[in-house]
């Protein structure tokens, strides 16, 4: 699956996209948020996580503008505005999730599955075409032999 990772602080960005890759995601990484206003809307992706403080349009008006299109796209707000007031404006503009920095990896990565996991398929961890089976979790493909 191809994610959209969207933070002005390199060394974060590398690290957490490194992490994720290491999960089987695809990430595709940007640092201002024109740029990333400009990828969703021209660009398929099953989730983006967005910082708040981003150059030129900040992850807030990015959200925003988002949902003004209609997009449904799970969000993940990952800042460090952790203040209450933040989480609840970024969580009112339409974001699914908001993680604080510091954090810890296996802490986003398990946010991160857990909004996939509630997009894919309808949140069912298998899909089934005629006889075959596909696995979302083992990621095998079965052959159902018909009886």
């Amino acid at each position: 699956m191809r994610i959209l990772l969207v933070e002005d602080h390199l060394p974060l960005a590398e690290s957490v996209a490194q992490a994720l890759r290491g999960t089987g995601l695809t990430v595709d990484m940007l640092h201002d948020g024109i740029a990333a206003d400009l990828a969703l809307g021209s660009e398929d992706y099953a989730l983006a996580i967005l910082d708040i403080g981003l150059p030129r349009l900040d992850g807030f008006q990015v959200l925003e503008r988002l949902r003004e299109r209609g997009n449904t796209l799970p969000v993940l707000m990952l800042t460090a505005r952790g203040e209450v007031k933040d989480r609840v404006h970024g969580l009112n503009l339409g974001a699914d999730d908001y993680l604080a920095k510091p954090f810890e990896l296996s802490e986003l990565e398990a946010r991160v599955k857990a909004l996939l996991r509630r997009t894919v398929l309808g949140g069912e961890r298998q899909q089934r075409c005629g006889n075959l089976l596909y696995d979302l979790d083992t990621r095998r493909l079965a052959w159902l032999i018909a009886c």
